[in-house]
């Protein structure tokens, strides 16, 4: 059986850190590959100015270039829509793209921010393009995208509810993601309890050693400054082998 979602209160909380330094959290506690769960090929955040998104996933396929699809399933949008609404928020679109290279349309614009912010959604990662960028935002919906295009060509869901690929990573329903500019990460169902108290450990820790280490190295010659910044990594590590049984970064 699966272990309860987290509260909304610690999704907020991690929403207050940027998505790198979750990922330094999330490696402190992990028996997964600290090589894995997060993008591989670049993305881009048409709304930083909105901050994280932090949501469990939702997954939808499209493939904007083939009329055959809404031919197909004419209900197609209202049984996705039923989906969505049927899974609990906060959530995080994440959408395939099968034109991928070669994108051809949109996969999201005002009208569809603004039904899935009502049923909950914070926002979309979505492997292709969008338009309506100043629409989307106005509407509260943050978009990690790929590129955008100005038309939505035969945009119909092809499947939802299923494990997909975006940028590099697979993504399945049901997982937690947190995203920003630098891009985005899934983190393990096993590893969601200790993120955030992972998280806010190393960033204090940072603070502690090693960057003051380097803020206050004016007037000191070269071979202190050395010296200091070896012994706050000594130091950085030491705290987190003894929190976590694992020195981290440093």
């Amino acid at each position: 059986m699966d272990q309860p979602k987290l509260p909304y209160s610690e999704l907020l909380k991690l929403k207050r850190w940027n998505t790198p330094t979750i990922y330094n959290g999330w490696e402190a506690i992990t028996r997964h590959d600290r090589r894995t769960q997060f993008n591989k090929e670049e993305t881009r955040d048409f709304m930083p100015q909105m901050g994280p998104m932090v949501g469990y996933a939702i997954t939808v396929v499209f493939e904007p270039s083939n009329p055959a699809h809404p031919k197909a399933n004419p209900d197609a949008w209202s049984e996705y829509r039923r989906y969505v609404a049927s899974v609990p928020g906060p959530k995080i679109v994440v959408c395939q793209d099968l034109d991928k290279p070669n994108v051809v349309a949109a996969l999201w614009g005002e009208v569809m921010s603004n039904f899935h912010r009502a049923l909950g959604c914070v926002g979309t990662i979505a492997d292709g393009a969008i338009r309506d960028v100043d629409e989307m935002t106005n509407a509260g919906f943050k978009a990690i995208a790929r590129r955008l295009a100005v038309g939505h060509a035969f945009i119909s869901p092809v499947r939802w509810g299923c494990e997909v690929e975006v940028f590099g990573c697979p993504v399945r329903p049901g997982q937690l993601i947190h995203a920003d500019k630098h891009g985005f990460m899934v983190v393990p169902q096993e590893d969601e309890a200790r993120l955030l108290e992972a998280s806010v450990f190393l960033d204090n820790n940072e603070c502690n050693t090693i960057i003051p280490a380097s803020r206050s190295a004016g007037g000191k010659k070269f071979e202190q400054i050395l010296y200091e910044i070896d012994e706050t990594g000594k130091a950085f590590g030491r705290a987190a082998q003894e929190k976590f049984g694992e020195k981290g970064e440093w």
